[in-house]
Parts: C-alpha cells; structure tokens; sequence
C-alpha cells in the first residue's frame, strides 16, 4: 500500500481508540460498562445489531460464498433475518420487561430467573466458550485482510495488531463505546461498498458480460443451493437470535420495548437484502479476476483459500487513497463484531461464573474494574485462539452451533412451556452441547461405525437430542412432584 492508505488506515484506528478513552472516563459502573445505562436509541442499537452479526466474519464468509457459489451464497443471510424478526416478536417482549425490571446484564441471568442458580451457571460457561470462539473469527477475518492487502505483514502479526486494538477500547470503553463506534464503523463500510469497493470491482473486470462469459450460469442463479445448506443455515443461525449474549445486551441497553422491537427490525432490513447482496457479489467480481488472471505473480488462482478472494481483489484493483478507505471499511465490520463478541464473553465470565464464587458483594468501582480486567484477559486468549485456526467461516459456525445445540431449547421452554423444569433445562443444555461438538469431531461418525448424513448439519442433531432429553426430563420431573405432593396430602 501507499504511505497515504496508511495514514488513512493508522488516522482511523486512532479515532476507534479514541472512542475508548472517552467512554472511559464515562463509565462509573458495570451497568454503564456492559449495557450502555439502558438508555440507547432504536438506530444506534439497529445498527450495532446488524454490525455485530454482519461484521467482519460474515463480510469475509459471504465473499467467499460468492466466490465459490454466486448469489445464492446470500439466502445465507436470509436466515438471519427470519431470525431478527422471529425475536422481536416473541422474545423481545419478556426479555426486555425482565431485563429492566430485574437490572439484568446477561442473557445466562434469564436462566437464574426461569429456571435455578445451576442452570445459569452452566448457560454462562457455555455462552462464554462460544463468544470466545466468535471474538477469535472477528480477529482471524482481520488478520486475513490486512495480510492480503499488506505484503509486508504475515497474518500472525496481523492477528496481534488487530486484536490488540479491538480489545483495548473495547476493554477500557465498554459497551456504549462499542455501540457508538459500531454505528460509525457500519456507516463506513456501507459507504465503502456502494461508492467504492462494487463500482470499482465492476468496471476492473469488464462490466456485466464479462462476468456472464467467465463465470457459470449457476453462479447468476439464487437456485444454486441445496435443501440441506438451507436447513444447515436455518438451524445453525435462526436460533442465534434467541441466545445471542449480544443480542440480549442491546435489549437490555434499549430505553425500552418499543425501541429494542423497532432496532431489529432495522437490523433485518440491512442484513438482508442490502448486505448480503453487496457481500457476494465481491466475491463473485474476485473469482471472476482470478479467473481472468488478474491474480497472477500474487496467489495461484487454483488454490487459493475462496475467502482470501475479496481481500486479494482490493489490493489489486483499488487506486492509492481509495485502498485505505475501503481497508478501513472493512476493518470497521471486523471490529464492530469483535468487540460485540468480547464484550458478551467478558459479561458471561464476570457475572454468571466469578460472581457465582465471589463471597462479597463488590463496590460499583471493583465491579467495574474487574470487568475491564477481564475483557482484556479473554481478548488476549481470543487472539491466540484465531492463530490456531485457519477458516473464518467455520470458525464462526461451529461457535453458533455450539451455543445453539445446547441453550436453543431451554430458552423455548423458559418461554413458552409452564412445565419446563430446572433438571431438564440443565442436561438438555450440556449433551445437546456435548453431541454437536462431538460430530464435529468425529464428522457425524458415531461408535461402532455408526454413520450419520453429513449433508445435515451435526447442530441439527445436538438439537434434537437437546429437545428430547428436555420433554422427557420435564414430564418426568414434573410427574414425580405430582405424585410426592399427593403423597404429602
């Protein structure tokens, strides 16, 4: 890059740091910290949504959806949006009744309320493995960027340096920092892809018959998707919108009910279909210049990683100034996920694990001390998490399942079944968790060779375990303290 790009790339990174510092000084407590004092608008909270869950990962994930399988990468997204605004009718109404009357700060502390202490505990662990995992994708999607675009930078630094700077102001800014900068950062990458990133793509490979004659008639089609991928997405990111720790805080920090509704409904109209369609079409305009050989002297167009494609291709294309804009573009949806991420593993660890075993009650200060303590610690292990892994997407789907398999179904239950019961909530949790992550591992492969179909998702089976030990267990239960209190008249 030229030494402009990087003034406009180091000038951005300090105004992201900058918003830290200042909420910093804003922040008294750990309401403040974690959820904002529950008094953030409808737009700033749409827009932190849907920078959240269509950050860097996705923005990455869905290139290489296009690169690999054109437009029909984008009902990818679609999901998410029956997922937004499954949420905003069925949860938001309870949870954000519970969250301002109760002065809840996580989603586990639902758990506390419907079910036990035990429970809660086990949804916290759980939740913070999982956005450990997400804050691991957000920081590999950065570091995977900035080496495709920087030569002289090697991806683990790369990893350093972004981690590094999402996890310092989100450690010392809190949440409001995190929902203001994402609203600037969302804005920005908007603004990068219209005006910048698609039109300059378009007219470097030759316009709209060139992409017809290099790439397949399937990757023009919105059919070129299987039942099974479809399922595989509905299941996996459907559900994340009722047991997303992020997710619950911005209800939490919402002034109200009103306002938490209307932001995700904003969050679904900008997830799909403006940003699903603006992300996979990058990736198709990247394989259509690999194909051409615009790639050539950089990477073998053959072989290389279908997520690398986009990165490849503005570093290729993009003219000095323009570069560092468009890098800062997405540099902005990495961070405004990563730190969303951080900031919901650091809520789980603090309040539903260490406070479990803290025998005092802390001071407003220590509370908040500990808080950023902790953040800072959990992006430190996020960084060196994301340099064990390679791919963003999978890192970032396996999470979801994990956190899905196990705290889905309990959450349903908590919600809408009167007879839901603490002992089925808590072993549904830990072996629909458990199976997942299991077939995963052994890739749907069971003992005594037992084989599962690999084109179902291993989420879809942690799940239904999950819902089956919870009706079994809650009957039971349920029965047996029928037949003790009969017993007792």
């Amino acid at each position: 890059m030229h030494i402009i790009d990087y003034v406009i790339f180091f000038v951005y990174m300090l105004a992201m740091l900058g918003v830290g510092v200042y909420f910093f000084n804003k922040n008294k407590t750990a309401e403040d910290f974690y959820v904002s004092g529950r008094t953030m608008s409808s737009w700033h909270i749409g827009l932190s949504v849907v920078a959240t869950d269509v950050g860097g990962g996705f923005s990455i994930g869905l290139g290489g959806l296009g690169f690999t399988m054109g437009l029909s990468g984008s009902w990818m997204l679609f999901t998410g949006v029956l997922g937004a605004w499954l949420s905003a009718v069925f949860l938001i109404p309870t949870i954000s009744r519970l969250g301002h009357q109760h002065k809840f700060f996580t989603f586990p502390q639902i758990f506390s309320h419907f079910y036990n202490g035990k429970v809660a505990f086990l949804a916290g662990i759980i939740s913070a493995i999982g956005y450990v995992g997400f804050t691991s994708s957000q920081v590999l999607a950065g570091a995977k960027l900035a080496s495709a675009t920087i030569p002289e930078l090697d991806i683990q630094t790369a990893l350093i340096v972004m981690g590094v700077i999402a996890v310092a102001y989100t450690s010392i800014g809190g949440l409001k920092a995190v929902i203001y900068t994402d609203t600037v950062q969302w804005l920005i990458l908007i603004g990068g892809l219209v005006f910048i990133g698609i039109p300059v793509a378009y007219n470097a490979v030759g316009g709209y018959d060139a992409i017809k004659s290099t790439l397949a008639p399937e990757y023009l089609s919105m059919s070129n998707v299987s039942v099974y991928q479809i399922i595989n997405w509905s299941v996996t990111i459907i559900p994340i919108w009722f047991v997303g720790m992020t997710l619950y805080q911005r209800i939490y920090a919402s002034k109200g009910e009103k306002e938490a509704k209307k932001a995700w409904l904003i969050a679904g109209v900008f997830e799909w279909p403006i940003m699903a369609f603006m992300g996979v079409i990058l990736g198709m305009l990247a394989k259509v210049a690999a194909t051409q050989g615009m790639f050539e002297g950089i990477t073998d167009a053959a072989t290389m990683d279908s997520e690398m494609g986009l990165p490849v291709l503005l570093a290729t294309i993009l003219p000095v100034g323009l570069m560092g804009l468009m890098l800062s573009s997405y540099f902005s949806a990495i961070l405004s996920t990563a730190d969303s991420c951080l900031m919901a593993a650091s809520g789980n660890i603090v309040t539903d694990i260490v406070a479990k075993f803290s025998k005092k009650e802390l001071t407003h200060k220590k509370e908040l001390q500990l808080s950023q303590i902790v953040t800072l610690l959990v992006g430190l292990f996020a960084i060196l998490l994301a340099s064990q892994m390679q791919n963003v997407l999978e890192l970032m789907l396996y999470s979801y399942a994990f956190m899905v398999s196990g705290l889905f179904i309990p959450v349903l239950g908590a919600l809408f079944w009167k007879k839901s019961h603490p002992v089925a909530a808590f072993w549904s949790m830990l072996l629909g968790g458990a199976v997942t992550i299991l077939l995963i591992i052994t890739k749907n492969e069971l003992p005594l060779g037992i084989q599962l179909s690999k084109n179902l998702d291993a989420n879809i089976y942690g799940i239904s375990i999950s819902l089956i030990l919870f009706i079994l267990l809650s009957i039971y239960h349920n029965n047996k303290q029928l037949q003790h209190g009969l017993q007792n008249n």
